[in-house]
Order: structure tokens, then sequence, then C-alpha cells
């Protein structure tokens, strides 16, 4: 996790003055300064502020006007933010509460957990209806991971730029089958103005993509590293038929390993121009018999069905080397802007802890952090201006 926060300040001195009076129904602007009043608070510098009362000309009604950094409640917006930065660090409330104590200021675990959560209810964007920053972009990357929360697995879907790297959105999802994710995605692709969706390789996602009509990228690196794990696996059988499957369909067994490795080499190239061959492979083991009920997949069924999956697959899969968006963007073929905005801004945290017991707390949690890692580039996230 990598984080670079702005923390509120507290400056004693500068006391706004104010403009508008901040009573419903009353509009007022002029003002009479009734008096200055000493306020206690719990801070790393100040103990007390003082603090102005002023009265409206208006509507008669009288209110405070608070020092930069400073609010009606007792603990400043410093001290606030320092208990948040802590826990997204990785402490506990509890233990976030003891390193606040050892500076010398008091703030209960309660009020860190209440710091954090109006903190990250004010995150902007990063929901389905309201994508961070009011972005556009071509490639839209997508995935979904799961955290536990009161004792129950709570999915949680992540949108990202897949050129850029930022993080979209981040929604609770309740569940992980082709219609939710339709749901999901189809206006988030509709505000970025998305004409790829990047993914794994799950079935419901090419679903989404087609029935979107957007063009599909399918991580390199999944299928790549499944692909591998299958043919090693079934490379010792297939150099033994040991089923008599491959004698059934006239293949030898040296010619299914043959293909077995060459499928490795076209899996590590991913040319488009080799279609053709994973064709000709499949169609090699296109008369092995399905099996009957009760009765296990043969060798050469499991190659057929191996083979027709990678060929089908097979311009999804490369589609990276020839697709270019409307600003002349380009991707890597993986999904790996997902993986990350997963592992750093949901997974980080989350390890430290034993469960989530509320769904607004893992997501505000998760928002929070992606809202502070998308600002890594931009000089860090402002956690000032955002609680004050």
């Amino acid at each position: 996790m990598r984080l670079q926060l702005i923390l509120p300040q507290v400056k004693a001195s500068e006391v706004a003055v104010p403009e508008v009076c901040p009573h419903r129904g009353c509009r007022g602007r002029h003002f009479r300064l009734r008096q200055r009043v000493r306020k206690p608070l719990r801070d790393t510098v100040y103990r007390e502020v003082l603090v102005d009362r002023y009265q409206c000309l208006g509507c008669g009604r009288s209110f405070r006007v608070y020092p930069l950094g400073v609010s009606r409640d007792q603990i400043s917006l410093r001290v606030k933010g320092l208990g948040v930065m802590l826990y997204l660090l990785g402490l506990s409330y509890g233990a976030a509460s003891l390193a606040l104590e050892a500076l010398g200021v008091y703030m209960c675990k309660s009020r860190v957990y209440d710091a954090v959560q109006e903190t990250a209810e004010r995150v902007p964007g990063l929901e389905r209806r309201a994508v961070f920053g009011g972005g556009h972009t071509s490639a839209l990357g997508s995935d979904v991971t799961t955290v536990k929360c009161g004792g129950r697995w709570l999915p949680i879907g992540v949108t990202v730029d897949a050129v850029s790297g930022l993080v979209l959105t981040v929604d609770p999802l309740p569940g992980e089958d082709a219609e939710t994710l339709k749901a999901w995605l189809e206006p988030i692709a509709k505000a970025v103005g998305a004409e790829l969706l990047v993914s794994d390789d799950a079935d419901g996602f090419k679903t989404v993509a087609d029935e979107l009509a957007l063009g599909h990228q399918v991580c390199k690196s999944h299928v790549k590293r499944n692909t591998l794990a299958m043919t090693e696996q079934l490379k010792g059988r297939a150099a033994k038929d040991e089923d008599g499957s491959l004698a059934a369909i006239e293949v030898r067994g040296e010619r299914a390993v043959a293909d077995l490795e060459r499928l490795e080499q076209l899996i590590q190239s991913r040319r488009p121009q080799d279609v053709g061959e994973l064709e000709e492979m499949h169609l090699r083991y296109v008369r092995a018999a399905p099996p009957r009920q009760g009765e296990s997949a043969s060798l050469a069924y499991r190659l057929r069905l191996l083979f027709l999956d990678r060929w089908n697959l097979w311009a999804r899969l490369t589609r990276y080397r020839s697709w270019r968006g409307s600003q002349g963007e380009t991707i890597d073929g993986s999904n790996n802007a997902c993986e990350r905005g997963i592992g750093w801004w949901i997974k980080e945290r989350y390890r430290t802890m034993r469960g989530y017991k509320r769904p607004r707390s893992a997501l505000n949690v998760s928002r929070l952090l992606a809202w502070c890692g998308n600002y890594l580039e931009r000089g860090g996230a402002d956690l000032a201006s955002l609680m004050a």
C-alpha cells in the first residue's frame, strides 16, 4: 500500500469573516461581532482557541465561527486526520486510539471509527452513479473480489481506467452472475464512454461484453497461467494414452504431446494470425465423444475442449495487439490495473482484520483508500479538504 496524505492543520489565528447567515431560511449578509469566547480543544498543539460569536442583523440569531481546523467538536480536525491516517495504515481502531494518546491527545476508539466513517462518506465519486472525477476512458477494466463481513462473504466490484490505472468505482454486488455484472457495468461503461472491456477469463464478463457491444480483452496472465497448468497436467497422460481414447480417434500420443507443446508456444506469443492453427488442433480431436452420464471425460475429450476453448478465446486474448482507443490509447493485455486496485486498496488493509462488521464499513474503507491512491501522482490525497 502506498499513501501520500495531506492532513488537516489547525491555525488558531485564521478565523474567516462570515459571508452568509448559516441558519436555514435566512440569507443575511450583514453581521455584528457579539463576543469572542475561549473553546477547550483536544489537539497536539493547542489546548484552547478563541472563537468568534456573530449575530445576523437579518434574522437576529447568533452563530459561532471557528478557526481553521476547528469545528463544534471538542477534537480538532488535525487529530481526527491523524486517527484516520493511522487506521488506513493498518492499525486497529483501538491501536490508533493508543497511538494518539501516546502523542498527548486522547481520542477513544469509537471516535476514531466515527472519524473514518464520516471521512469515507464524503469521498466524491467511486460509486456506480458517480464515477471518480467524472472521467472518461476507452478501456474499462473490471474485476470482483470478496471480503468477509459479519461472518458472510461480501462481493465487491472494482472498475478502473485500464490505461491509467485510476480506480473509477467500488461497489457492492449481490452476486457474480452475468446478469448482475451487466446491471453493474452497463451504466459505468456509458458514463466513461468505454469501447473495450478488460477482465479476467470469467464467462460472465464475456457475456456482458457481447451484450453491451464492447470489445473484450481477456487478461493474458490469467489465460497463460491456466493454460500452462493444464498442458503440464495433460502431457504425461497423453504420452501414454492411458485410457486409449486417443487411439480411438486415430491420434498418436506423440502427436497429442506435440499439440500441447505447440499450444504452450502459441499462448506465449499470442499472435492473432495463429488462430487457424488452433482451429486445426481442435478439429484433430473433434471426434472425441463426450462422457455419458456418470462417466468421467476421456483424455481425448478433454483435449478437444481445451483446444476449442483457446480457439474461441483467441480474438479476446489477442485484441490488445491491434486495439487503439479514440485518442490513440493502448493497453498491455493484462488486467493488472484491477488486480493492483484490489490488492492495494481492498485486500492489503483487509488482511490485518478478522473481517468487517458492516457492509457499509467495508465499502467506506475501500473507497477511501482507493480515493487516496488515485491522488498518489497528484501531490497526495487532501484529507484536509475532505474533512473540512
